[in-house]
């Protein structure tokens, strides 16, 4: 069966003749002789390390003796060997290494393309005001009542119950000290300046703040995106700017009339509570309202109804494939939208403190 060669060349039929006859003999303990082999190379040296395992499935037990110490050299030149892969030891980050990785994404991912969405809005906006040729006709008046007339009726319920709830619990000190009048000043201040533009957005925001986000995100989803590019046209511009036009024409008012509400309900509070009549409240309101609390409010709407549509574009762009992709991009509009928004209002509030 083996005889002066066992090379590459015949290894595959020694094998096979081997296992044969560990097949058919009844034999236990067999004995590999190499007294007769002189030549061996990689591949038989395989075969001979292998006999033991082979015959093990037999439950045979073999001996091999008699080889050479050239044969010996060669065999143990090209025995297997067992390696073992361990993962590398991982290197455990810093705190301040992790910091900085994530700061690092985190302006990368989304700060400087915010950035980069902005300039290319304003870019457009200012351009389109200029040019009626590329602007879709109607669509800034579709977007307007979208995005502001629609939101009236929930816009001045809440900021209602806002102004309501602000005079009813200042009423409780001002009875204290005696200054009942002064819930004129702070309801009609507070709501003007301060809540009326803030509670606005915040509705707009989760209104139609998550309906932009929807819109472009399914559009980028459904490769729409895509269409628009392929035929020439701006995303941005043919999408987009409408959006911003729209939003811009009814926030300012969609504002005004929502402090209107607030006043009203902090009149009605103060009217059953502090026993000041409507007639005194409103005759003291030109007293305590000036022209610097109005043109505040309306240039936080006008800041606010910027940022609500471009954060609902930015993260409807940001889309990852598939429904749910779409679902978590209008979710994290939203809580970005409400987050800017608030921030925003911090930044503007002492600005004109």
């Amino acid at each position: 069966m083996l005889n002066n060669k066992l090379t590459i060349s015949n290894t595959a039929e020694f094998l096979h003749d081997l296992d044969n006859l560990f097949r058919k003999t009844k034999e236990t303990n067999l004995t590999i002789d190499l007294a007769k082999l002189n030549e061996i190379d990689s591949a038989g040296s395989l075969a001979i390390h292998q006999l033991p395992e082979i015959a093990a499935k037999y439950h045979i037990s073999i001996k091999i003796e008699n080889a050479d110490e050239k044969i010996k050299r060669k065999m143990e030149l090209f025995r297997p060997v067992a390696v073992n892969f361990t993962n590398p030891r991982e290197k455990k980050e810093g705190l301040f290494m992790v910091l900085g990785e994530k700061t690092s994404h985190f302006f990368t991912e989304y700060v400087i393309s915010f950035l980069y969405l902005v300039s290319d809005i304003l870019y457009w906006s200012i351009k389109d005001l200029f040019s009626r040729k590329h602007r879709r006709k109607g669509e800034v008046i579709n977007q307007a009542i979208s995005i502001g007339v629609n939101a009236l009726p929930i816009v001045m319920a809440m900021a209602f119950i806002i102004g309501l709830v602000l005079a009813l619990q200042s009423s409780f000190q001002l009875r204290n000290f005696g200054a009942n009048v002064y819930i004129v000043d702070l309801t009609v201040i507070a709501m003007m300046a301060e809540m009326g533009p803030l509670i606005t957005a915040i509705m707009v925001a989760g209104r139609s703040g998550s309906s932009i986000a929807a819109e472009i995100a399914t559009m980028k989803v459904t490769a729409e995106t895509d269409a628009l590019q392929t035929m020439g046209l701006n995303p941005i511009r043919f999408v987009v700017i409408p959006k911003i036009y729209g939003s811009l024409i009814t926030l300012p008012f969609l504002t005004i009339l929502a402090c209107m509400a607030g006043i009203i309900g902090g009149a009605v509070a103060a009217n059953f509570y502090l026993d000041i009549t409507p007639e005194i409240f409103f005759n003291r309101m030109p007293l305590v309202l000036y022209q610097k609390d109005i043109l505040t409010g309306i240039f936080k709407s006008l800041c606010f109804a910027f940022i609500i549509v471009i954060t609902g574009t930015f993260f409807g762009f940001k889309v990852k494939e598939g429904a749910e992709g779409v679902g978590k991009s209008t979710t994290s509009a939203v809580v970005a939208a409400i987050a800017l928004v608030i921030i925003a209002d911090l930044v503007l509030g002492i600005l004109f403190y």
